[in-house]
């Protein structure tokens, strides 16, 4: 898979069955559609982030889908502006904002996905 910013392979890691794509250009990390659920280890969770998205009028950048390539959605998570496939493939974080968001979101109350990526991406 191409990182939509670089358009260089991503590689891909793996937590816990859960398939992360990651730039190690950008630092950015792809999650297909479902991944961030099983991330988070709680479906609830995962909806419920995904249902709070709201569009975002931060349109600078003209991403494109890595799976689909049509461009990607700004959307807002906690005052976070992500970019989302329009088909629902998946989701683009930058380098940090997906630790950002499960820490302020307080979607990891063990830490173990903050933890994991702190120490894989060194985001903080």
């Amino acid at each position: 898979m191409q990182c939509p910013v670089k358009k260089t392979p991503m590689l891909v890691l793996e937590l816990e069955g859960v398939e992360i794509d990651y730039c190690t250009s950008c630092g950015g990390i792809w999650l297909d559609a479902g991944e961030l659920a099983l991330l988070l280890g709680n479906e609830e969770a995962g909806r419920d982030l995904l249902d709070s998205l709201q569009p975002a009028h931060k349109a600078s950048r003209k991403l494109r889908c890595p799976v689909c390539g049509k461009r990607m959605k700004p959307v807002s998570a906690g005052g976070i502006t992500i970019d989302r496939c329009p088909h629902g493939h998946g989701i683009w974080f930058d380098r940090g904002e997906l630790a950002d968001i499960i820490r302020h979101g307080s979607l990891d109350p063990q830490h173990r996905v903050a933890t994991f990526l702190e120490n894989m991406f060194q985001e903080g």
